[in-house]
């Protein structure tokens, strides 16, 4: 059996275990192409349709696998909620025992086109839950996007879970506050300098916070913007290693809390490298219809839960010591899971290659040597 074929059968498989019944009719055709596609995503790196297709060993010619891809990159009925959430929600469950730390950013795909994630954290990596793909270039999102996404992961949060949701100044807008604050969310929103906050009647502009680098200052029930949402607190800081400050608006009670809490913002960061210039190279796509890249980052997604549960599977059951060295701990839980795919298929061809769309909670850190940036002093 070539490496191929048992990387798409073991996929293909464990796609069935979300759906209590066997998949039958265009669902099951759906599914077949979701898994061409992610063992395509795996096998070949870049995201061009022509190169993912030859990881695909279904017999037809190339062309005939372009084309049924592109079929179903332009199925309105291929799409997040029913093919992905039921992943997410999954996850969701598992983490709902202590507090979900759920982190949105954006980040550019494909041809003119930006995406806004939102992912939940564990141990030191962010899964993805929902997005957003639409088309602009960098810069502030529409102030509905934020606010359907987290619409959307809300229908499947666990009923009494503890939730935190972090975002970046791309993000103001009162309208998405009100949401997290109808949502009985912690919250702690970038902000930038020139936003306006209110205190006694007085206007003022978080530039205004008098702060040197090594200070933090709070301001507690503040209105912000000149919709005058609030209260709210209103966080100014700035690090001795940064050039400039930041701010930060929440509605914890304490500045230490929400500080605490952003910094794990930016475990989104590695993330969004794995799905780009370190691993799958999403960037590089030439989609440059929206709903289509959407439906390539369900594959990619799907793609890159199934390579960090294998680095997770690396670090538990001992296989690390075989596809790194044993004195090092530099790689991520992505790298060690790409390096034991490819030691199984070289090394180990008759042995399955372990496939799940699911990760150990929480995750494990894999590296020491790997820090979580901390821009707040």
């Amino acid at each position: 059996m070539s490496d191929c074929v048992r990387r798409y059968r073991a996929i293909r498989a464990a796609l069935n275990q979300v759906y209590p019944q066997e998949p039958r009719g265009n669902q099951a055709r759906h599914l077949n192409t979701l898994a061409a596609l992610i063992s395509g995503i795996v096998g070949a790196k870049p995201s061009h349709l022509p190169k993912l297709t030859r990881e695909v060993p279904d017999g037809a010619k190339p062309a005939s696998r372009v084309k049924r891809d592109e079929r179903w990159l332009a199925n309105d009925t291929s799409n997040g909620e029913l093919f992905f959430l039921p992943f997410g929600e999954r996850w969701l469950s598992s983490l709902a025992a202590q507090t979900l730390v759920l982190v949105l950013d954006g980040s550019g795909m494909g041809r003119g086109c930006l995406t806004l994630m939102m992912s939940v954290l564990s141990g030191g990596r962010a899964l993805p839950i929902a997005w957003l793909v639409v088309t602009g270039h960098q810069g502030h999102f529409p102030e509905t996007c934020p606010v359907e996404l987290v619409n959307r992961v809300r229908a499947i949060i666990p009923a009494g879970a503890d939730v935190v949701w972090l975002g970046d100044g791309e993000f103001d807008g009162t309208a998405r506050q009100a949401t997290l604050a109808n949502a009985q969310w912690h919250y702690g929103c970038r902000t930038a300098k020139h936003t306006l906050w209110y205190e006694a009647g007085d206007e003022f502009h978080f530039a205004d916070l008098p702060l040197s680098p090594g200070e933090r200052l709070g301001i507690p029930a503040v209105q912000v913007t000149q919709d005058r949402y609030g209260p709210v607190l209103a966080i100014g800081g700035w690090a001795k290693a940064q050039k400039a400050p930041w701010y930060l608006i929440t509605n914890f009670e304490l500045i230490e809390a929400a500080c605490r809490f952003y910094t794990k913002r930016f475990r989104l960061e590695t993330f969004f490298s794995d799905q780009k210039s370190r691993g799958f190279r999403l960037h590089t796509s030439h989609l440059s219809h929206p709903e289509r890249l959407s439906r390539r980052r369900l594959a990619a997604c799907l793609a890159s839960i199934w390579i960090v549960y294998r680095g997770a599977l690396a670090q538990r059951d001992g296989w690390q010591a075989l596809i790194h060295r044993p004195d090092r701990g530099d790689w991520s839980l992505f790298q060690l899971g790409l390096s034991l795919l490819t030691f199984l298929v070289n090394e180990r061809p008759n042995q399955p290659i372990p496939v799940q769309f699911t990760v150990p909670t929480p995750l494990p850190t894999a590296s020491k040597a790997l820090r979580v940036l901390r821009c707040f002093g």
